[in-house]
């Protein structure tokens, strides 16, 4: 993976979630009986909680101006069976709630499956399947197409928004140093998903990059794996090339890995308007994109 500079941080946070700086709570690390943080961490004493607010609140606000484009591969990569590749495309964008995107993704039959994802601290989902199909609301965990197990929860990265956030500590990640954070689901979001427990972030304590994130169960075990693969440099700015989705149980592998990509463009309003996701968009002009190879 090529070295981090500033611009990673900033691309990866317009590209998932909103830069929009909403109050968060950081609290004291876990009590007994509760999720326990990994036993090796490279601080002494206990994390400064205040540094853990002036980490998330800089990460929050990390953003870029303007709209951007990309055309993307989802690679369906099982421990045992056939490969799969889907071809996608995503306008990104933001209002005055958080970060948006819409998603397009083609099935194996060719049909086009499309999501429009709200940030924010009221986070929000929409599908629609077809052009005369009305857009309705889904759940985060819905797949960006049946067969992926990419959802719109690790587009959205809602849990940035949890009030209930700690620092854990500083670890190593990947060979580099990274803050922890373990983000609890608010009470309303956990009894829809009982058997998860929160989400462990791994944020680059330099650039303040997330490099990898769990998904956690009830007992803490680690049920999903998001990490950062790749980047590229387009212009002064690098922009996430590839990252990998890992089923923990399974260990089968999706990787979303960009194909193309086109920024400071500027999109019309209902591109991100609900009521309009059931309608085709066309991508930029070709002079606009950069291509990037594999």
């Amino acid at each position: 993976m090529p070295e981090l500079s500033p611009a990673p941080a900033v691309i990866w946070r317009a590209f998932f979630i909103s830069a929009v700086l909403l109050g968060i709570r950081v609290i004291l690390p876990a009590a007994p009986g509760t999720i326990q943080p990994p036993t090796t961490y490279l601080q002494f004493g206990q994390p400064d909680q205040e540094e853990g607010r002036r980490v998330l609140a800089q990460f929050r606000q990390a953003g870029i101006a303007g709209e951007y484009y990309l055309e993307f591969d989802l690679r369906v990569m099982p421990r045992r069976g056939i490969e799969q590749v889907f071809h996608g495309r995503l306008w990104g964008g933001r209002n005055g709630q958080g970060a948006l995107s819409r998603v397009a993704v083609a099935d194996a039959a060719g049909h086009e499956h499309r999501l429009l994802l709200q940030n924010g601290g009221q986070s929000a989902v929409w599908r629609s399947d077809s052009a005369g199909d009305t857009p309705r609301s889904v759940g985060s965990f819905e797949p960006l197409v049946p067969g992926v197990e990419l959802t719109a929860f690790e587009l959205q990265m809602p849990f940035i928004y949890w009030p209930d956030a700690t620092l854990e500590g500083v670890n190593r990640i990947r060979s580099r140093p990274a803050h922890v954070f373990l983000f609890r689901p608010p009470a309303a979001w956990a009894a829809q998903h009982p058997e998860i427990s929160g989400v462990r972030a791994y944020l680059d304590t330099q650039f303040n990059a997330p490099v990898q994130t769990e998904l956690l169960d009830r007992q803490g075990r680690v049920l999903r794996t998001l990490s950062l693969v790749d980047l590229k440099k387009i212009g002064d700015q690098y922009i996430v090339k590839s990252i990998d989705l890992r089923n923990d149980a399974t260990r089968d592998k999706t990787r979303f890995q960009v194909t193309a990509a086109a920024l400071g463009l500027e999109f019309s309003r209902v591109v991100f308007e609900p009521a309009h996701l059931n309608e085709a968009l066309s991508p930029p002009e070709a002079g606009k994109l950069t291509r990037l190879a594999p």
